[in-house]
């Protein structure tokens, strides 16, 4: 079995590079009158300054480089590349198809197959996207929504057959379906159907699964859609207050949910901006945490991120300048406290990163780590005036947001009236004109420009590929056992209609070799379809 470099896991569930140094702990504020620095060291509540009192001295963060393309081999080609050179998690990119819960051969699929990430289809694929690679030894993140229950019941299956325990599983799925409906458009199933299938996961993980991230929950897809900080921290915690509410609805203790959740921001070319960003939100959910349940864990009330740096930043005029963006964006990610950090590779405006490029993002985070020496400090920014100024105003202006949409019911009842949605839009369009007169400086594009067009091909796809998994498809539909697939589906529609926890009946299923698109046929039919407000 191959596996990544010095792999571990960290008190709360984030495999971590480790890395110990030689030099003291540098946590030197203790003189400045400000609510969000006197006393409150990293690792003491509200966690302003890190949720770990010695934060990077004792161990880095997660080196997670995010990857998928064509077919489950060439995925794992990748994957295994990465891990050689000192990648310390796995990152699985889903495509157009999987993430909508449709089978390769679909009509609607028809030109999405394996173009802006791996083609999962049944266990088949898993058994060849994580072939060589030990789950037991490796976390793996998975960004997957609509069909996150399905595909993380795949994950489940395939361990079981590998004689995994299902304990010693690490990683997360995104299961955040509310930001789908608020900036990507890749939902299914209506907001309290999907909901449904959220907790689903969230109730089955946390009796099998403990060391399971059950939900990441994302402001980096309405940041990347257009939104501001503040309405990153404020709607990505609205969201996450309304996941602990229906798990707790569901039956959950506050300190069995809360502690297994993590978040997922962007890091943008603001720098002090993006740095205040992450204090501000560790020291909100804390605040919001402890008003709405009084957990009895301190972990409860503990915002785990990881980041990634911003994708809408990248320009196809110039790439190579992408590469100073990603490496400065990844660099206020490490300042703000990232538990684990994607850095984007320079040629992503372009089409998927060819090895080249996928390498030297993961080079950038490696230099950082262990060049500068800005991991021999605690809280380096801590103390600085404008830091602290710009964390508080973020941290009254987001809370203000939170409160507005608490008023109006939470983040759900908000979803359905599209009234995020709307802040985004506005908010979107406002960066635009800013950036089309020219008040925003995009280098190479609106500001030393030139006129010389990229001879930069980028990554040279696949074509064959769908016709590849339609065949695979059609071999396994036709060899299988069918009377046991045939009664697996019949347990899926039963779960269904009962509204009985549907884990147990998809991982049978998909260990019968039932196809993702099957199963998601059956939700289809059982739980419908939605339209948002603006009718898209």
């Amino acid at each position: 079995m191959r596996f990544g470099h010095n792999m571990g896991v960290d008190r709360d569930g984030f495999d971590l590079h480790t890395k110990r140094s030689t030099h003291p702990s540098v946590n030197t504020l203790t003189h400045i009158d400000n609510s969000f620095t006197e006393h409150n060291q990293s690792g003491t509540s509200p966690f302003t300054r890190g949720i770990h009192e010695n934060m990077y001295l004792d161990r880095l963060w997660t080196m997670r480089q995010y990857a998928g393309f064509s077919d489950a081999q060439s995925t794992n080609k990748r994957f295994l590349e990465l891990l050689d050179n000192g990648q310390s998690g796995l990152s699985v990119a889903f495509d157009l198809p999987t993430q909508l819960g449709l089978n390769s051969n679909s009509d609607l699929a028809e030109g999405e197959v394996g173009k802006v990430g791996v083609a999962i289809d049944s266990i088949h694929d898993i058994r060849a996207l994580f072939q060589g690679i030990d789950l037991s030894k490796v976390s793996t993140s998975m960004t997957i929504n609509a069909p996150a229950t399905s595909l993380f019941a795949l994950y489940i299956a395939y361990a079981d057959e590998c004689g995994i325990p299902r304990e010693k599983l690490r990683g997360t799925v995104q299961n955040d379906i509310l930001k789908e409906y608020i900036a990507r458009g890749l939902y299914i199933f209506p907001p309290k159907e999907s909901m449904k299938l959220t907790t689903d996961l969230m109730f089955w993980s946390n009796l099998n699964t403990p060391q399971w991230n059950t939900i990441s929950v994302s402001g980096y897809h309405m940041r990347e859609a257009g939104c501001t900080a503040t309405q990153e921290i404020a709607f990505t915690l609205s969201n996450g207050l309304e996941y602990l509410s229906q798990a707790v609805n569901a039956g959950m203790d506050i300190d069995e949910v809360a502690p297994r959740m993590s978040f997922f921001f962007g890091c943008h070319n603001d720098f002090f901006e993006e740095v205040a960003k992450f204090r501000a939100a560790r020291k909100l959910w804390h605040d919001l945490v402890v008003e709405r349940y009084q957990p009895k864990n301190p972990k409860s009330t503990m915002l785990r991120f990881h980041t990634q740096t911003a994708g809408v930043t990248l320009t196809a005029q110039q790439p190579l300048n992408n590469t100073v963006r990603v490496s400065y964006q990844a660099l206020s990610a490490v300042l703000g406290g990232t538990q684990s950090l994607h850095t984007n590779s320079y040629d992503e405006a372009i089409g998927l990163p060819t090895e080249e490029s996928a390498l030297l993002a993961l080079r950038t985070q490696q230099i950082l780590a262990d060049e500068t020496n800005i991991t021999n400090s605690v809280d380096p920014l801590a103390g600085s005036y404008l830091v602290e100024e710009l964390t508080t105003k973020l941290y009254d202006n987001s809370k203000l947001l939170v409160q507005e949409m608490e008023a109006n019911g939470g983040a759900m009842n908000c979803v359905v009236s599209g009234y995020q949605q709307r802040q985004i839009h506005e908010a979107a369009w406002r960066q635009l004109q800013s950036v089309e007169d020219g008040t925003t400086s995009v280098i190479g594009v609106n500001k030393f420009s030139d006129d010389e067009k990229s001879n930069f091909m980028g990554h040279k796809q696949d074509l064959v590929n769908a016709e590849m998994q339609t065949k695979m498809i059609q071999q396994i539909i036709q060899n299988r056992n069918k009377s046991k697939a045939e009664q697996c589906i019949l347990e899926i529609e039963q779960a269904t209609e009962n509204g009985t926890n549907l884990m147990e009946p998809l991982i049978e299923a998909f260990k019968s070799e039932v196809t993702l698109g099957e199963v998601n046929d059956i939700l289809r039919r059982n739980f419908g379809s939605w339209v948002a407000p603006s009718g898209v």
